[in-house]
């Protein structure tokens, strides 16, 4: 009886633990998204990434961040859009105020992106805050 209680409890110490283990390998996999400031984005756009403006075509010709890419988050194929993009760099997404941006984000992460910067207010904030853009 003692042998057949202590292996018991070594099988189900065993799944507990490997249980545990593999979620946490789990949760280190997991995207995050990020919501950051401007002054944070502008920091962060300077390294290795993609800068991803979401907006509109007549809100593209009001000015950009240099270097954007651009897809129209209303476009009927923006997730297949998305798709073309290297998963493996970093991301930093905006829009006018943060709405269409946080969707995308949230996209971005279902489609296996894991480093994701959301810039938080848009380019709106971008602009407060005093950064450049291009046209």
């Amino acid at each position: 009886m003692k042998n057949t209680t202590l292996l018991l409890t070594l099988i189900t110490t065993f799944f507990i633990t490997a249980c545990g283990n593999s979620q946490n390998d789990a949760t280190k996999e997991k995207a995050k998204i990020e919501v950051v400031d401007a002054q944070k984005f502008n920091e962060l756009i300077t390294q290795e990434g993609i800068i991803l403006d979401v907006r509109t075509p007549k809100e593209w010709a009001q000015g950009t961040i240099k270097g954007a890419v651009k897809m129209n988050f209303f476009d009927a194929d923006f997730t297949n859009q998305i798709e073309t993009l290297d998963k493996t760099k970093p991301i930093y997404v905006y829009c006018k105020a943060g709405g269409r941006s946080s969707k995308a984000a949230m996209q971005l992460e279902k489609i296996g992106f894991t480093k994701i910067y959301d810039l938080d207010g848009g380019i709106g904030a971008w602009d407060k805050a005093g950064y450049a853009t291009v046209k």
